[in-house]
C-alpha cells in the first residue's frame, strides 16, 4: 500500500506527479471517500499532470467527462454518486470507456463496483482531525 499525505493545496501539484509516478502501472483508478473531502480537487490536479488544459470539473450530472491531454490520449473522469442502478452505468456505455486503454479516474465507485476490472486501482482519500489529507492506494 502506498500513501500519501496533502498538507494543503500547494502540495497537491507535487503529490499529483508523485501519484502518477508510482502507479503507472494501471489506467483504472477508483476514489473512495467522504463528500467534500477533495477527490475531485485531486483528480483535477492528475488531469492537469498528465497534460490535459481543459476545465477538470466533477460530471456529477453528466456522469462521465472526457479530457484530451497531449501525450496521454483521453482521460475519462466519471462521478456515480447520482445513479441509482447499475443499469444506468451499463446504459452510459461505461465498460466501453474502460477498455480504451486511457486514464479513468472514478468517483463512488461503490455504486458499480460489479463492473470495475480486476486490476483496478483503488484510492481512499480521508481528512485527518489537522485537515490534512490522507491518502491510500492500494
Amino acid at each position: 500500500m502506498k500513501k500519501y499525505i496533502i498538507e494543503n493545496l500547494e502540495s497537491i501539484p507535487n503529490i499529483a506527479k508523485k501519484f502518477i509516478e508510482e502507479n503507472s502501472e494501471n489506467k483504472v483508478f477508483a476514489f473512495y471517500g467522504e463528500m467534500g473531502v477533495g477527490k475531485t480537487t485531486f483528480i483535477k490536479e492528475l488531469c492537469k499532470t498528465l497534460g490535459t488544459n481543459e476545465n477538470v470539473t466533477s460530471p456529477t450530472f453528466a456522469i462521465v467527462n472526457e479530457y484530451e491531454t497531449k501525450h496521454n490520449g483521453i482521460i475519462f473522469h466519471f462521478d456515480f454518486y447520482r445513479i441509482e442502478s447499475i443499469e444506468e452505468a451499463y446504459d452510459i456505455g461505461f465498460e466501453d470507456y474502460l477498455y480504451q486503454n486511457n486514464y479513468s479516474f472514478i468517483e463512488w465507485p461503490e455504486r458499480i463496483e460489479n463492473l470495475l476490472p480486476e486490476n483496478y486501482i483503488r484510492v481512499n482519500i480521508t481528512e485527518n482531525e489537522n485537515g490534512n489529507r490522507l491518502i491510500n492506494v492500494s
